[in-house]
């Protein structure tokens, strides 16, 4: 992984801080972790020119926001949590809860066909990607240790999304 300034490695840059295997309960099963072919992926210099420089290193490059830092790690109003690139619905703020690790926290997406699942074993750990099933985004990871009815943790990057309060126009 790699922080804003295009450093690599865990030099400083928040790891989304569980690790594990696959997801409990209704997680990513091994026919799942495949990546999508990109319906909705705008051009480089698209990005570059409405990202900010966090956005853009999230999204594009796997990066991690350090924790407690992003906008919405402790936000619990209503509302849809959006992909910052693409504007496709990922999760819905019924799901979020908070996981005391400083990044927004839902026990499930607001749909299983919004998200794609990809084997991560960076950082000599195994771990389960979450990217947007509409562009290929990084959202974050999703761990085995949430509450219930799932027992998933989508561990997520508020860099990567955008909220949406409930009564807000589209």
């Amino acid at each position: 992984m790699s922080d804003a300034t295009g450093a690599s490695g865990s030099s400083g840059v928040g790891e989304n801080d569980a690790a594990g295997g696959d997801p409990a309960g209704d997680g990513p099963s091994g026919d799942e972790m495949t990546r999508p072919v990109p319906t909705n992926r705008p051009s480089e210099a698209d990005l570059r020119a409405r990202l900010t420089p966090i956005q853009f290193e999230v999204t594009q490059r796997a990066g991690t926001e350090r924790p407690f830092t992003g906008d919405y790690w402790n936000v619990f109003d209503d509302g849809t949590y959006r992909c910052i690139v693409c504007d496709l619905e990922l999760f819905d703020s019924s799901t979020k809860f908070d996981a005391h690790c400083g990044w927004p926290s839902f026990y499930e997406a607001l749909n299983r066909d919004r998200v794609t699942f990809i084997e991560d074993r960076s950082h000599g750990m195994v771990r389960v990607e979450v990217r947007c099933a509409g562009c290929d985004a990084h959202l974050g990871h999703v761990f085995p240790d949430g509450p219930a009815p799932t027992g998933d943790r989508y561990c997520m990057n508020s860099a990567s999304l955008a909220f949406r309060p409930v009564g807000d126009a589209p």
